[in-house]
């Protein structure tokens, strides 16, 4: 594979315009397939790239290819899928239908099974899940802002895939056990559907020792859902997931202390989840609550809590209240008349 590549981002939003912007940026020949909404943003604005750190990269729009046909899959050496679960299959279709056999095909999605569905539909190809641990949000027209940290994973292959895509700001990393590293991905983006029920940035809502206490039960709920079953689950940082709910429930001046050494997370950072509900777009909640609470009816292991979060989440889909304090959450979960979620 060379150094220089041609990379198609299938479903250019938030982390696909982030990802492909940056390399780009480190040399390589990128297309935006995406939506016009954003797509023309670009074309009028460049691509202006921000980050917590300091990153500040600005790509004019001639140094990307902006397209929203398909078509533009052609001649593709690396395709970064980065559209919604939903929106897979169709996904793809259009990979079978435009992209080279050749060209490897790297999942960079919330939850743990795109790279199965795009396995299903793409036989024989050189198909990668991947973990994006970092947040990327909207910070204006053709802006796109990393508001935490963490570095890239992809599952090992063949053709050091992972060196050509690490570019200067993002390196990846490959690993023979990605499968893990998404589970492990998956328990802390349960907190996604919390962050977008409370209404608060997520850095308020991490240093709110109520709003911990109620992430860490939902995530022992998890962890035993996943013990039941018999899955493995690896942290994308230092801290073992065993012991996570329990420094969760720390005090504030504690917990402060050693996630500092663990993230990095904007003022003003919200999770994906927080966004679609702002911009009343359908949620992934099926794909992260919905996961654990298959699992768990399918091994006897009672989700009360991801149950009750899976329902306001839809309720507030549909148009119901977001902003939501733990107690009615709460209630929710003990199944208050006033605030059932089922």
């Amino acid at each position: 594979m060379p150094g220089s590549s041609h990379i198609v981002v299938a479903g250019a939003g938030s982390i696909g315009c982030f990802v492909g912007g940056l390399m780009a940026a480190g040399g390589h020949r990128v297309t935006l397939l995406g939506r016009a909404r954003i797509l023309d943003d670009i074309r009028a604005q460049g691509l202006h790239l921000t980050d917590f750190a300091g990153l500040d990269v600005r790509l004019p729009a001639d140094r990307l290819a902006l397209t929203e046909d398909p078509a533009g899959l052609t001649g593709a050496d690396v395709v970064l899928v980065t559209v919604k679960t939903p929106a897979t299959p169709d996904m793809a279709r259009l990979i079978a239908d435009h992209a080279p056999p050749v060209a490897v095909v790297v999942s960079l999605q919330n939850g743990v099974e795109n790279a199965d569905l795009l396995r299903a539909a793409l036989p024989g190809r050189d198909v990668r899940a991947g973990m994006v641990p970092f947040n990327v949000v909207p910070a204006g027209p053709g802006r796109w802002h990393r508001a935490s940290s963490g570095d890239i994973v992809i599952g090992a292959g063949q053709g050091g895939l992972a060196g050509l895509l690490s570019v200067n700001g993002l390196p990846v990393s490959e690993s023979p056990e990605i499968a893990a590293i998404q589970w492990g991905k998956l328990l802390m983006n349960l907190n996604n559907a919390l962050n977008a029920l409370s209404g608060l940035p997520l850095r308020a809502q991490l240093m709110d020792r109520d709003w911990r206490r109620l992430m860490a039960d939902q995530m022992a709920e998890a962890l035993a859902v996943l013990a039941a079953a018999g899955i493995p689950a690896k942290p994308a940082t230092p801290i073992p997931l065993w012991l996570t709910p329990r420094l969760l429930c720390l005090p504030t001046f504690l917990f402060a202390r050693i996630a500092a050494r663990a993230l990095t997370i904007d003022a003003e950072a919200r999770s994906s989840m927080a966004h679609d509900l702002m911009q009343r777009r359908p949620t992934e909640i099926d794909s992260l609550q919905g996961r654990i609470i298959a699992l768990g009816a399918r091994h006897g292991v009672p989700t009360p809590i991801c149950r009750a979060v899976a329902g306001l989440v839809r309720r507030a889909e549909s148009g119901g209240p977001a902003c939501l304090g733990v107690g009615e959450i709460r209630a929710a979960i003990s199944g208050d008349e006033g605030g059932k979620a089922d």
